[in-house]
């Protein structure tokens, strides 16, 4: 079978010449994965291996996908070695970072449930693992720091009051937020979500520090457990 490389596809449908003419917003998910890949490898084009990489993908997924990938899953698409693998993987990491950084300033009040799923949900709902964090804040509200306390297997996530509280009096915060997310989607706390929770805020009101709230992040959803009056 003949290849096709990019010198064969008219130029008006060439990615990189369709993102000059008409702007990165017309291209599919492949073309611009196919401009940052740049190249292509013996037998298939860059566009060729783009559709490779999103092939991996579950169907619907898209590019959005990339967020689930790992590097070694990378680089078993022929084509893709250790460079452009890390490529890819900081796409979805710049990505992540983008969206959390538009989506608070230095003037960010988190007193509300829903402001603190958002700062979270591009972060935290793609992870295969649990995460714990907590959000440490000032009088006002606002981020002093945010910690990551644990990271689990895709069903549990090991922490204790004590570390937790550790790193509140390290950064001296007067409220905190623990925030952590469900691999499977569904954001239904679990019995060990309760029980930590619960001696978490009997543990800080020991020390002066108050837990506001605790967020369980799943797929484009999320429970507050002060919403839910579990806190």
């Amino acid at each position: 079978m003949e290849t096709i490389t990019m010198k064969d596809i008219p130029a008006c449908e060439r990615p990189y010449e369709k993102c000059l003419q008409f702007g990165p917003d017309s291209l599919t998910d492949a073309e611009l994965l196919s401009i940052i890949i740049r190249t292509g490898r013996r037998g298939e084009n860059s566009l060729d291996l783009a559709n490779n990489i999103l092939a991996l993908n579950y169907p619907g997924e898209g590019i959005l996908g990339l967020l689930h990938l790992s590097l070694p899953e990378l680089m078993n698409v022929k084509g893709i070695g250790q460079v452009k693998g890390a490529q890819l993987l900081c796409i979805g990491e710049l990505s992540r970072r983008i969206w959390k950084r538009a989506a608070v300033n230095d003037n960010t009040c988190f007193d509300h449930p829903r402001a603190i799923a958002n700062y979270y949900m591009e972060d935290m709902r793609h992870m295969e693992q649990e995460q714990l964090k907590i959000m440490l804040l000032n009088t006002k509200n606002m981020l002093i720091k945010d910690v990551l306390i644990s990271k689990g297997t895709v069903n549990a996530s090991i922490a204790t009051p004590r570390e937790i509280l550790i790193e509140a009096l390290r950064y001296h915060a007067v409220k905190m937020i623990m925030v952590h997310n469900h691999p499977s989607g569904d954001p239904a706390p679990s019995k060990d979500d309760l029980r930590l929770t619960k001696r978490v805020d009997e543990a800080s009101k020991l020390v002066g520090i108050e837990l506001l709230d605790h967020i369980v992040i799943g797929d484009n959803a999320y429970i507050s457990f002060k919403e839910k009056g579990m806190l």
